[in-house]
């Protein structure tokens, strides 16, 4: 498909909605393990990432992409550092701050 048409735009669209969406019940109608749910979540999150990517941003369609996939990666990066600092500092505020049960 093209990239830049309508048709490509309407079909990023219409795929990351069906993601989100895939996500959203995945998590309100789930009655399985809590770490399966995470993990299937975080798989939507990651093939609609790359649906992005792929239909919107263009990553690597030009001849010279090398700079567009270095600031890619330097941003998946600070991105995983933000996220993995989040999760652990509210894991360390709920175990320090919770009341200890005698």
């Amino acid at each position: 498909m093209e990239q830049g048409t309508f048709r490509a735009y309407s079909a990023g669209f219409i795929g990351s909605l069906l993601l989100t969406l895939a996500a959203y019940f995945t998590v309100v109608g789930s009655h399985g393990p809590k770490l399966g749910i995470d993990l299937a979540v975080a798989a939507f999150a990651v093939v609609q990432a790359a649906l992005v990517l792929y239909f919107y941003l263009d990553l690597g369609k030009e001849s010279k992409p090398h700079w567009n996939i270095t600031v890619f990666l330097f941003m998946v990066l600070v991105t995983v550092l933000i996220v993995a600092g989040s999760i652990w500092i509210m894991y360390h505020l709920n175990y320090n701050l919770m009341p200890k049960h005698s």
